[in-house]
């Protein structure tokens, strides 16, 4: 885990000290509301419908102990005894008072976090694989680079002022992408050449909102010293052409779309001609990057035999299928804490529950976890010969639920109970579809299935790829929700197709079930919801939905 330096420390706080005094000459009236808008969203201070939210940046998903006990303490002193983990594996607080936001920074400056870029026309948190580092299948772990696109874009002069939010994911394995790269500003993936030498491929153009759209290919390979001068090509020609007359059309992807990818490349190369003079990065820095992400010293095991208590305690057998990973590592496991329960907003923990998982991270792996981009949280270093008993302590907790990848973990943003820019409120649906589908046999037999959903077109949902997607939308004052079809997040990216009307909120679980349904009479064999979707079409489903 990457440690700050003392210059890493002094930057940090001299921004919490900065902070503090604008917000004091906002609070005094000596600064307008328009004059500390741009400094609280730098800061990540947003104003939702009743309250300011903060959002804390978690890089690349990857938090220690300390951390998360510091953000419970938090969330107990400051706040209403809770955070929510968003899309972004960032960490948010829904109710802080305006004049505690400073207070609050300093606190996390304690234990190395901040806010900073969270929010505001600028570079956002990289994300990646919450698995980085310890699964098989990577061509090389993404946290170096993930690290080193953090520090080239924090506090870039020249992008601090975009013409639209930034956002970049790093993907490293070939046979799936849990980062959902193609859908970022940027997406960069890890890939080796025909010589066998490790670089990049990068996709620009991609994102989610208004607009959704896949990213295009403008580089098959790029060596791993230049990616950053490509990277700052990229910004400044974004900087340069992207619009600044309509917000809704400010976006790379919109850039993109209108240059075309080819274009847009040409005058990427262009501006790379003159980044890699002054940006290539020195090999003994990358060596550098690499060694602050060195595996732990695992103890010498061996794949345990789990047989004869699957026998026993089948539901741990099923705990175990579905929300465990294999580790590359023989002997350990990845662990899926489940988020996703009736009666708890998606994504959201108690200031005890905070506790209760650093103490678990702190006895069953080297005391670090890592925050997910489905809004779980991930122990990614237990030992095999400690899961039975980690199973039990979870499933006192109310956090062993065996649905992670199916039909209830469902991805959901804030919505209307919280949100300023939200049509209509996603909680209550999520929550109704999770009542709906409470038998763990019917979501085994649907199989695994995104269902994704946002309460406004932002799509901080992220329901255009969700296999499922529900769109909250307005109707002359009501809450309606518009369904969507068939998107995909993984390497093979599609964007979902909208089923028809919108229903009303009471009618969503009903229509679930009957797409459900309208699956399970067409798929052929073990086939998976969206492979049925790419070979039937949209049209049974939306004539048994609407019938």
């Amino acid at each position: 885990m990457y440690l700050y330096t003392d210059f890493d420390q002094q930057l940090v706080d001299e921004r919490v000290a900065q902070f503090r005094d604008q917000t004091q000459r906002y609070l005094n009236g000596t600064l307008t509301e328009d004059e500390y808008r741009p400094l609280r969203l730098q800061n990540g201070l947003y104003v939702q419908r009743y309250a300011p939210m903060l959002r804390i940046a978690v890089p690349y998903g990857l938090m220690n102990t300390k951390q998360l006990r510091k953000i419970a303490d938090i969330s107990k002193q400051y706040d209403r005894g809770y955070a929510h983990i968003s899309t972004r594996q960032n960490i948010q607080l829904n109710w802080p008072e305006l004049e505690d936001v400073p207070d609050i920074l300093a606190e996390l400056a304690t234990v190395q976090m901040h806010a900073i870029q969270t929010s505001g026309n600028c570079i956002r948190n990289t994300t990646t694989d919450q698995y980085a580092g310890v699964v098989a299948g990577e061509i090389a772990d993404p946290r170096p680079t993930c690290e080193l696109i953090r520090q080239w874009s924090t506090f870039h002069p020249e992008f601090a002022f975009l013409p639209r939010k930034f956002k970049i994911a790093v993907s490293a394995v070939e046979e799936t992408d849990r980062a959902a790269a193609s859908f970022h500003d940027i997406g960069v993936y890890i890939v080796r050449n025909a010589q066998g030498e490790v670089g990049y491929k990068v996709k620009v153009g991609g994102g989610l909102g208004r607009t959704p759209m896949i990213g295009s290919v403008i580089r098959e390979f790029l060596p791993r010293e230049e990616l950053i001068a490509y990277l700052d090509a990229v910004l400044r020609v974004y900087n340069l052409h992207g619009r600044r007359d309509n917000k809704y059309k400010a976006r790379i992807k919109i850039l993109v779309k209108a240059m075309t990818p080819e274009v847009f490349a040409e005058k990427v190369e262009a501006e790379f001609l003159y980044t890699k003079e002054n940006l290539t990065v020195d090999p003994a820095l990358l060596q550098k990057m690499d060694a602050v992400f060195t595996p732990f010293e695992y103890e010498a095991r061996k794949d345990e035999d789990f047989s004869e208590v699957f026998a026993q305690y089948p539901k741990f057998k099923q705990w175990f299928n579905v929300n465990t990973h294999a580790h590359k590592v023989a002997g350990y496991r990845i662990v899926n804490i489940n988020l996703k329960r009736a009666g708890i907003a998606p994504g959201d923990m108690t200031t005890e529950e905070m506790q209760f998982i650093a103490d678990l991270a702190d006895k069953y792996t080297f005391g670090e976890f890592r925050t997910t981009h489905e809004q779980n949280i991930s122990l990614v270093d237990v030992a095999q010969s400690e899961l039975f008993e980690l199973w039990q302590t979870l499933e006192k907790a109310n956090m062993a639920r065996a649905h992670i990848g199916f039909l209830t973990d469902i991805i959901c943003c804030p919505g209307g109970d919280y949100c300023s820019l939200a049509n209509a409120k996603s909680i209550p649906i999520s929550e109704a579809i999770t009542r709906r589908f409470d038998d763990l046999d019917t979501i085994y037999n649907i199989g695994k299935l995104d269902l994704n959903i946002s309460g406004c077109m932002n799509a901080c949902g992220h329901h255009h790829v969700g296999h499922i997607g529900i769109l909250g939308v307005d109707k002359k004052g009501a809450e309606f929700y518009q369904i969507t079809l068939g998107g995909n997040s993984n390497h093979d990216a599609s964007i979902g197709n909208i089923l028809g009307p919108s229903f009303a909120a009471e009618a969503v679980p009903d229509v679930v079930e009957e797409i459900l349904n309208t699956y399970l009479d067409l798929r052929e064999s073990e086939e998976s919801f969206i492979d049925t979707y790419r070979r039937v079409g949209i049209a049974p489903f939306k004539e048994r939905a609407y019938a």
